[in-house]
């Protein structure tokens, strides 16, 4: 039977791996939050690691926001980058088979045709850097492990108002007119699927970087217009403008997609079309509002959605 340590239990990510693993009997399932074990706390990832010998460990635990990384960079190579290398660390001393989710954020963006694992790296923000040294960390220490770089992450779990359709969505509870960044093109990809894939990814045998995200490509306008268009709001308008049109904290590479050819040619069937997880994201949270007797267009807690 395989014991498999999830961090970051309670992320938008965490959340939905948890269920994706529980629902295999053969597989006995930790979960750990920053207030069982702070992974940046040595001697905590020691301690916890031994309590429970998992056979692997699926870390999800990050620092994520993007922007605020600028702001705080020391924080955010804590978490990512060192509290990584505890993490691998033990798992060397203890023979655990890590799978690290990692960002399409380590390329610079320059290339126009889909990155593979195997191209350069180059990350132009402070986020980027701070997994890409995560990924150097572990390549250093550790011989069985699986890096699963995805890209543009949206899921119903843990607090997942924050994640960008639901971004979208309360803005327009304001505003008629939104405009988006229409010069920054990659693969929206989304929990529900990505999680079943890395419990697959336990089981397959072979080892370094995976791209994993969903089918088809699109910039943030695209993705903010299908949104719209599947919540049946026709009163908002979107605009698109240019990356230097909208100020933020941190550069984003102009083009990350990632080609997904690899884990094909491990006979590994590839995740939907983005288009068709957009709309099972709406499916799923119109069935969560229903259960809790809310609007359809209001967003349950992300307490609720732990349910």
């Amino acid at each position: 039977m395989k014991k498999v340590f999830v961090t970051g239990a309670d992320g938008m990510l965490g959340t939905e791996v948890i269920k994706s693993l529980r629902r295999d009997p053969a597989i006995s399932v930790v979960t750990s939050v920053i207030a069982d074990m702070d992974i940046t706390d040595l001697a905590a990832v020691r301690a916890s690691l031994e309590k429970h010998r998992p056979t692997h460990l699926i870390h999800c635990a990050a620092f994520t926001f993007v922007d605020t990384a600028e702001k705080e960079p020391l924080r955010a190579f804590e978490i990512n980058a060192e509290g990584t290398k505890n993490l691998a660390f033990f798992c060397r001393e203890m023979d655990i088979e890590l799978i690290y989710l990692s960002t399409d954020y380590v390329f610079s963006g320059d290339k126009r045709d889909p990155y593979v694992e195997s191209d350069p790296t180059g990350p132009i923000n402070v986020y980027g850097k701070s997994k890409l040294l995560g990924e150097t960390y572990i390549q250093a220490l550790l011989e069985k492990y699986k890096i699963v770089r995805t890209s543009w992450l949206n899921g119903l779990g843990g607090d997942y108002t924050r994640n960008f359709i639901e971004t979208m969505l309360r803005i327009s509870e304001t505003r008629s007119t939104l405009s988006v960044v229409n010069d920054q093109t990659g693969r929206a990809t989304f929990t529900f699927d990505l999680a079943p894939m890395l419990v697959t990814l336990l089981d397959v045998n072979a080892y370094g970087v995976f791209h994993v995200a969903n089918g088809g490509t699109c910039t943030w306008y695209e993705l903010a217009k299908e949104i719209f268009r599947i919540a049946g709001r026709n009163d908002v308008t979107v605009h698109p403008i240019l990356s230097d049109q909208f100020r933020s904290a941190a550069r984003r590479p102009t083009y990350s997609v990632m080609s997904c050819k690899r884990i094909e040619q491990l006979g590994l069937r590839p995740l939907p079309d983005w288009r068709a997880s957009l709309r099972e994201y709406f499916r799923r949270r119109e069935l969560v509002a229903q259960n809790l007797n809310l609007p359809p267009q209001v967003a349950p807690s992300p307490q609720a959605m732990r349910l």
